[in-house]
């Protein structure tokens, strides 16, 4: 199995940290080493136990720990044949489980969870863990991750030390969001263009146009005004800065997340991870074809030939690329229940904006349909989830990979894809394409014919993206957590009841862990799916939503806990892997990060409303084309509203009521057109051109500037510390050194063997 084992203690002396002032806080923060005593640092070899006096071995029992244990245990359970019929072998464990002769088949917890070791020699690790890293009052302290490798193997412990390093990132993310977010609050009373919105003399004399067909009515500008006051926290300068922040922070965390798995990878001995991996027996018990292999020139089976092979992936796409497209149909769904709600929002929610009930300020058509839209959009993402979890997992079955390593990638990327856009796609409607495409009052476009295109309010769509997060960031971290927590122990509850020795005191560690839920082959996958749809909330979008990465921060503070007191208490323990990185994850991160650039300068170009003012401030205000004779913010509400005439009004979009609001022959609408009466009258004018042109120019150079920036950290940054080179070095080194001398030593036998021969035939008598 090259399982790698301990040589020598490392001798290599370790830098002393640049805070070691600050010793006493990080004592605070780390686990209690009375409890849990730190590991020593050895270099290490594959062992050979025809070599065993070369290691360091202190004491033969613990010489190998509880994971490598279980792990040698279940390769050799997973292999042994146990039944031949007609030359074929039926071998392993897990078939024996699956054909239902055995229940199943775990490594044993230590003891109780919540009673430590009679025996200080021998420490209950399950309650230390407990203790120490599961226990909530334990939430502020680091990890112990070298008891979690120690005790679950390295796949578990890998996955805990990628986020618990997320978490660590996310802190400097959420403080400077959280930072940007005061700005933006403390700076919000000198909006102009927010204050001109609530003017009873500017907002409140603006009749807008009614923003559906015949039943909407003419509205005043003013009764938006709690919701620009709101965007203006959002929309201002702040948010380009902490876009560009986190373009550069996603670069940050991935470089520097390298380094620690490369120091993970020497430190647990999954460097150079040489174990051949064996075939699933799922795969095997398929191999059916018999081939010659091109490399040994010797017969071996194989499940199915290149034309079958074609076949399988080509029916496994389409089965992706159908339920891809059965999300885009539910999304295009909830924008026709946008489009018919607004209509009926809009009729029957309040006209004109009285200043006493409060509630009213708040509860506009458009915020309406929006939270409504956001809970259904959300109850059918879950709904959606459910089933296609089944499906990706009967299509990768069907597949038929041959490790399970590949199954895991498989399988990854098709949930991940179907997740992205699952999880994703409401948020990029809003963004990219809500209220760009409405054509004006006079000419508007259609969906389907039917339904008017959707308008962005005056302010854009940013505030009800920013609502669309919150809803389904919040929505998705209380509904994970409540099922993480209630769903194990509600099982184990009944579990206890229907326990076969219930009348007995006392029953064996085995039917106590046989009643614990069994953690599944893929356990581990949705852990890692939850983080990284919420690692794509927190970069894609954020320029709508700087407080994401601290609504992210808080749910992963509690998930380390969670996650690690499910597997404490409520889970058989899981048959420790050996797993050298986090697998697929990490390029479906990077992936991430690259688009995430481009989202965020998209958002802030195309969904916000800052280089039109930009544009207005340096351009519009000022002679030729405005009046004022400084640079200003006045006047840029009556600058980007167009004029409409009524008269131009189509049959089906002609408004039934003219009442309530007096006598009026124009209304305003939000686009850049010229007014009626012009030579090219509902035409886009300069203004128009201008902002386009400044758009594209803004998305061109700040993608290029943070790419640049992306390119030099990532070149700057190696992906493997300067001190684990060393130790690898040093690792190398010793190896080859004791291999070399125990060579020496074995030739030196073999020559001494055969000198004594020879002295002893010379000292002979000849007759003999």
């Amino acid at each position: 199995m090259h399982i790698k084992l301990p040589l020598k203690p490392n001798d290599l002396k370790t830098r002393s940290s640049a805070f070691h002032h600050l010793n006493w806080f990080t004592k605070v923060l780390s686990v209690d080493e009375n409890m849990i005593k730190p590991e020593q640092e050895f270099f290490t070899a594959p062992f050979e136990k025809n070599r065993m006096n070369d290691f360091y071995i202190v004491d033969r029992d613990s010489f190998f720990n509880p994971a490598t244990r279980s792990r040698i245990v279940y390769f050799i359970l997973s292999r042994v044949t146990y039944q031949v019929i007609n030359n074929v072998s039926k071998f392993g464990i897990n078939r024996l489980v699956s054909s239902g002769i055995y229940k199943a088949a775990f490594p044993l917890h230590d003891c109780k969870f919540g009673q430590p070791s009679e025996d200080p020699s021998c420490p209950n690790e399950r309650f230390l863990l407990y203790r120490e890293w599961a226990h909530p009052r334990s939430i502020y302290k680091k990890q112990p991750l070298d008891l979690i490798r120690k005790y679950y193997g390295e796949k578990i412990g890998i996955y805990f030390a990628w986020l618990g390093y997320y978490t660590q990132m996310l802190l400097l993310a959420a403080v400077v969001g959280m930072a940007c977010f005061l700005y933006g609050y403390l700076n919000q009373d000198n909006c102009t263009w927010s204050k001109e919105v609530c003017d009873p003399d500017i907002g409140g004399n603006i009749i807008m146009c009614p923003q559906c067909d015949k039943l909407c009515p003419f509205w005043k500008l003013n009764i938006t005004c709690e919701s620009s006051k709101k965007l203006c926290i959002f929309d201002s300068f702040g948010t380009l800065v902490f876009a560009v922040f986190m373009g550069i922070w996603v670069t940050l965390f991935l470089e520097f997340w390298k380094r620690r798995q490369a120091e993970l990878e020497y430190e647990w001995d999954t460097v150079e991870l040489q174990q051949e991996e064996q075939a699933r027996p799922e795969y095997e018990a398929q191999c059916n074809h018999v081939v010659i292999n091109e490399i040994t020139q010797e017969e071996e089976r194989i499940p199915f030939t290149a034309c079958g092979k074609c076949i399988r992936i080509t029916l496994c796409a389409s089965a992706v690329l159908f339920w891809i497209l059965l999300i885009i149909a539910s999304v295009i769904g909830i924008i026709v229940y946008r489009l018919s709600v607004f209509i009926v929002f809009s009729t029957t929610l309040p006209k004109n904006f009285s200043g006493t009930d409060p509630f009213q300020k708040y509860l506009t058509p458009q915020m309406a349909t929006s939270i409504t839209a956001s809970i259904i959009s959300f109850i059918i993402i879950m709904i959606l989830n459910t089933i296609y979890e089944k499906v990706a997992i009967m299509i990768t079955n069907f597949e038929l990979p041959r490790t399970q390593t590949d199954y895991e990638n498989s399988l990854t990327m098709k949930m991940f894809l179907f997740q992205f856009v699952n999880y994703y796609s409401s948020c990029f409607y809003i963004a990219f394409f809500k209220g760009k495409f409405v054509g004006y009052p006079g000419d508007p476009v259609y969906w389907l014919g039917k339904y008017r295109n959707e308008e962005c309010d005056p302010g854009g769509c940013l505030l009800e993206l920013t609502t669309q997060l919150t809803i389904i960031m919040g929505g998705k971290a209380i509904w994970n957590n409540i099922q993480e927590v209630l769903l194990p122990w509600v099982m184990n509850l009944i579990g206890r009841f229907r326990r076969v020795s219930g009348s007995e005191n006392i029953s064996p560690r085995w039917e106590q862990d046989y009643h614990l839920q069994p953690m599944g082959k893929l356990g581990l996958f949705y852990e890692y799916l939850e983080m990284i749809v919420q690692f794509g909330f927190v970069t894609l979008f954020v320029a709508s939503f700087p407080l994401a990465p601290l609504l992210a921060l808080v749910n992963n503070i509690l998930e380390i806990r969670v996650d690690a007191w499910k597997l404490t208490t409520q889970f058989r323990r899981m048959v420790p892997e050996k797993a050298q990185d986090i697998g697929a994850w990490q390029p479906i991160m990077q992936g991430i990060a690259v688009l995430a650039v481009v989202t965020n300068a998209m958002i802030i170009a195309f969904t916000s409303d800052m280089i039109p003012r930009l544009v207005y401030y340096w351009s519009f205000s000022i002679p030729p084309y405005g009046d004022h004779a400084d640079y200003t913010m006045e006047g840029y509400i009556n600058n980007t509203l167009s004029i409409f005439n009524i008269s131009d009004f189509k049959d089906k979009s002609k408004p039934e009521s003219y009442s309530g609001l007096g006598n009026y022959t124009t209304c305003r609408y939000r686009d850049f057109r010229n007014p009626p009466g012009h030579p090219q009258e509902y035409k886009h004018n300069i203004y128009y051109w201008h902002v386009v042109a400044a758009k594209l120019a803004f998305v061109i150079v700040m993608e290029h500037v943070i790419y640049s920036v992306k390119f030099f950290i990532s070149y700057a940054i190696p992906d493997v510390s300067k001190s684990t080179k060393s130790k690898i070095k040093r690792e190398k080194y010793l190896t080859q050194k004791l291999l070399h001398e125990s060579h020496i030593t074995k030739n030196m036998g073999i020559i001494i063997q055969k000198m004594a021969e020879v002295v002893d035939n010379n000292l002979r008598p000849k007759s003999e």
